[in-house]
């Protein structure tokens, strides 16, 4: 037999699994879709009824009071030129997806390195499919939301999440594993139960790690959001869609400083987190 003439049918055995799974659970992912939908209409609608003025100020003080008075200030310049270029309603809107992919990851993320750090055999399974999500292109991973939540933010919000989880489960699990077996057999000794020894012991100490690992979930996120664009996800993102569609680089390069400005500050803000819980 020629293997010229053999083709393993891998993608239509993708596309059937997909098919199955979407027929299967629409009444859930719809349930899921119409909630969260919900939920990003309502703190869109409240971010963008405030007035852009007091929002930089608030973010502003946010960010002096979590991270650090430089910090602060480039809060307020960096997010007063976004405002000056127009951009102000597409930054929310970028803001609210990444708030909201963030925390699902980190909801998700968190429990699963504890998980792994705690049983081997989780570890073995989980390691894994991490390998394959952070390998696989950004791109392939907006395939699968389209079946499940058509297109729009659910979908930017289902991909970016896939994309954006494996750094906090990485580094939940190491920051836990990385607790000093003195620290655990002490508290051993001194007679805590397996819950307290993880919420007393290894999970305050492996914060500044896991903080490191939430901090590149943002990072993530952010840029996953914007690629998300594609789908309909709207925000900077999509005016940089926009921008190359319609051959405008002034505009796409607005939109990408629009982005770094709020890159910049997500990541000063939750290193200074970071530092300050060690």
């Amino acid at each position: 037999m020629q293997l010229d003439h053999f083709r393993i049918p891998l993608g239509s055995a993708i596309e059937d699994g997909i098919d199955l799974l979407s027929d299967h659970l629409a009444p859930l992912t719809k349930a899921m879709s119409a909630v969260l939908e919900t939920a990003i209409d309502i703190l869109d609608s409240i971010l963008s009824a405030l007035p852009p003025w007091a929002l930089i100020l608030l973010f502003g003080l946010l960010a002096w009071r979590l991270g650090s008075r430089r910090i602060g200030l480039f809060t307020v310049l960096g997010l007063g030129l976004i405002w000056n270029l127009g951009l102000w309603d597409p930054t929310i809107t970028t803001i609210t997806l990444v708030l909201f992919s963030t925390a699902i990851a980190t909801l998700l993320g968190v429990p699963l390195g504890i998980l792994a750090a705690m049983h081997k055999g989780w570890a073995r399974v989980i390691m894994p499919v991490l390998d394959f999500m952070q390998t696989m292109p950004a791109f392939v991973s907006l395939i699968p939301a389209i079946p499940f939540f058509g297109l729009g933010p659910v979908s930017a919000i289902f991909s970016t999440v896939i994309f954006a989880m494996p750094p906090s489960i990485r580094l939940t699990c190491l920051g836990i594993r990385q607790v000093p077996a003195s620290l655990t057999e002490a508290a051993d000794a001194f007679g805590a139960t397996r819950s307290q020894r993880l919420f007393k012991v290894e999970l305050p100490l492996a914060l500044p790690t896991i903080m490191a690992g939430i901090n590149q979930t943002i990072m993530l996120s952010l840029s996953m959001v914007v690629i998300a664009a594609m789908i309909g996800a709207k925000g900077l993102g999509g005016e940089v869609w926009k921008a190359i569609q319609r051959l405008e680089p002034g505009l796409g390069f607005e939109a990408g400083i629009g982005v770094v400005i709020i890159a910049v500050i997500l990541d000063r803000v939750t290193q200074k987190i970071g530092t300050r819980s060690v």
